[in-house]
C-alpha cells in the first residue's frame, strides 16, 4: 500500500543504514553526563547554591558591577569577585 502511494519511500534495510538515527542521542548524553555528579546532598547543595548566586547576580541583588550594562554585568561581577578573593 505505501509503495503505491510513495514509491520512493522504500525502507532501507541495510546493516548500518540506521546509524544516523541510533546515534542522534549523543549530544543529549553529552549534556546529561555532568549531572551524574549529583550523587550526594553536598554536591547538590553546591550546585544549587552556585545557581542561586548567579541568578541573584543577574537580578541585581548584590552591589557588584552596578555601573555595568546588563548584558555584561555577570562577567563584570565575577571579575570583581576574582579580585576580592
Amino acid at each position: 500500500m505505501i509503495e503505491e502511494l510513495v514509491p520512493a519511500a522504500l525502507p532501507n534495510t541495510g546493516q548500518y543504514h540506521n546509524n544516523r538515527v541510533e546515534c542522534d542521542h549523543g549530544p543529549l548524553k553529552a549534556r546529561l553526563r555532568p549531572i551524574r555528579g549529583l550523587k550526594t546532598h553536598r554536591t547538590a547543595d553546591v550546585v544549587i547554591g552556585g545557581h542561586a548566586f548567579v541568578e541573584n547576580l543577574r537580578r541585581d541583588q548584590y552591589e557588584l558591577a552596578i555601573d555595568t550594562e546588563p548584558m555584561l554585568r555577570l562577567a563584570a561581577a565575577f571579575d570583581e569577585l576574582r579580585h576580592a578573593i
